[in-house]
């Protein structure tokens, strides 16, 4: 479990600008200082992630521990790149770069690199750290760092060439590379939320650790003329693989990013979990906590949405379960899947951390991914400061030592899914205690109330009610029908019913709404825990 807190918040010659084929203010004036060119393309980079995959990592020992301990949370958050050293400060493209600094949460250094031009014939030069790039106290402990230290990640900033009254290039970003291989973007709500991960390894394995690679350098290719987009090459590396990434990030309603990774597996991996999303559900209307805190409900997400092989569409709500619990949904090439955050009422939060206007995330698979499963690993919190929800593709086949994997796929971070289906879709699930008003309560037993809404749903003749089609793992069901939601809201339905349970281990539930032979909604699958 991560705390989303660490989230949010070698010598060279001067840059000779003629030299390096960029115009002459593509970096700021007397700014960033670059090292000796190197030829680079993506397949260069593809056969340094397999060299290096083909023997142990090795471990960079090269920064002075006991200094990055130093730099710990407060003294981070006294250190500011400056703007006016940014890459591409003064084109070419519209989105500058910005740069982390090193410290006790990110002490793995990090080296940036500018490309020449794009293309297989380009030349990388890095970008060396130098402290003069930040603003820093004069007794920070980050002064004692050596010339060319790396850095802990980037962010892109907004347009340069945008309304700068409105949005400020330099105080608004809208991707940000920080901590392991952890990414974020904000959505058309020009909020950060749920991050995306390079990679997933072993993620609640029993008697196994989780591995956290590291994207250990970054290549920023200089944008065409006119170009919308930015794009950026990665190493990964970490004892159990190496890879090489390529990022092309689109800044547009959302954030639209293509990726492409070539992965060399250096020892077995039991779960292997590719295009992972990566989150942090505490509570919502679903299970009501006692007095644990003042808001209504705490999420960057409240559900899993699944468009599987076979064109079903899927909302499994998300767990704050007692106990760690990993669930597989198989599949076959996956039409695609996300983290969402579908409650969009601020009066449901009452918070000014704008929860109501966090992104959602879905994932687009490119080409074929064959069979495997979405996994969802959900572990307890207590706070929201930790994400304690994963997402991501697992293959099939076992993923040995001296494998390789190629996948592609594309990242949507927007307000909405990007693939709406035309069925009615889950906007809420409520529970409480089972029976009639006025009746003795049985014992046990708990009342569910899972709201729809939808075209299908408004069409439906009057006097007609929707049909629920209802299956569970094991237990019994009473008390069942549907009823329209009581606020005027064409199309918005809620299916109601009772359930009973023995014993306590968790219970899979599945519900959809049907009117004779057509299916009206989604489906929606619940892992309940039995009181």
């Amino acid at each position: 479990m991560i705390d989303r807190r660490s989230l949010l918040s070698a010598g060279g010659a001067s840059l000779a600008l003629a030299a390096l084929g960029l115009p002459a203010k593509a970096l700021a004036a007397g700014g960033l200082r670059l090292g000796q060119p190197a030829p680079f393309s993506f397949d260069r980079l593809v056969a340094l992630a397999k060299s290096l995959g083909a023997k142990p990592l090795a471990a960079d020992s090269s920064l002075p521990a006991d200094v990055l301990q130093r730099i710990d949370y407060d003294a981070h958050g006294k250190i500011r790149f400056d703007t006016a050293n940014a890459l591409f400060r003064d084109g070419p493209g519209q989105f500058p770069v910005t740069f982390f600094h090193l410290g006790r949460y990110f002490p793995v250094p990090v080296h940036m690199h500018v490309l020449e031009t794009a293309g297989s014939d380009a030349f990388a030069r890095e970008i060396l750290y130098d402290p003069a790039s930040f603003t820093m106290p004069a007794d920070s402990p980050a002064r004692q760092l050596p010339p060319g230290a790396g850095f802990a990640g980037f962010r892109l900033q907004e347009s340069r060439l945008g309304d700068q009254g409105k949005r400020p290039w330099e105080k608004n970003d809208w991707v940000a590379f920080l901590g392991a291989s952890y990414f974020r973007a904000i959505g058309e709500l020009y909020q950060y939320g749920l991050s995306a991960r390079g990679i997933a390894l072993d993620a609640a394995v029993p008697d196994r650790a989780e591995e956290f690679p590291n994207f250990t350098r970054f290549y920023f290719e200089p944008p065409a003329p006119g170009s919308d987009a930015m794009t950026v090459y990665a190493l990964l590396e970490g004892p159990s693989l190496t890879g090489a990434y390529k990022f092309v990030m689109k800044r547009g309603k959302g954030v639209l990013m293509d990726i492409e990774c070539r992965l060399f597996v250096r020892r077995e991996v039991a779960r292997f979990g590719l295009a992972p999303l990566t989150s942090m559900y505490w509570y919502s209307e679903s299970v009501k906590p006692t007095a644990i805190d003042w808001r209504p409900e705490v999420h960057d997400s409240d559900g899993l949405a699944m468009w599987n092989g076979a064109g079903e569409r899927i909302w499994r709500p998300l767990n704050n379960p007692t106990q760690t619990r990993a669930s597989a949904f198989t599949d076959n090439d996956p039409k695609g899947f996300g983290l969402l955050q579908r409650d969009r009422g601020f009066d449901h939060y009452q918070d000014g951390v704008y929860y109501e206007k966090r992104p959602s995330l879905w994932v687009e698979p490119i080409g074929a991914w064959g069979e495997g499963a979405v996994q969802l690993i959900e572990i307890p919190t207590d706070d929201e400061i930790h994400d304690n929800v994963l997402a991501c593709w697992v293959p099939k086949a076992p993923v040995v030592a001296g494998s390789s994997v190629v996948l592609k796929y594309r990242l949507h971070w927007t307000a909405e899914e990007p693939f709406p289906s035309p069925l009615a879709r889950v906007v809420a699930t409520r529970m409480g205690r089972g029976g009639q008003p006025g009746q003795p309560r049985p014992a046990g037993v708990r009342k569910f109330m899972v709201e729809f809404i939808g075209k299908p749903l408004e069409s439906l003749p009057f006097g007609v009610k929707p049909e629920l089609v209802l299956t569970t793992s094991r237990g019994k069901f009473s008390y069942i029908f549907a009823e329209p939601v009581p606020n005027g809201v064409a199309g918005h339905w809620r299916a109601q019913f009772d359930f009973a349970v023995e014993g306590t281990e968790p219970v899979d539930m599945r519900l959809f709404l049907k009117n004779g032979d057509q299916t009206l909604s989604e489906t929606w699958l619940y892992q309940y825990q039995p009181l």
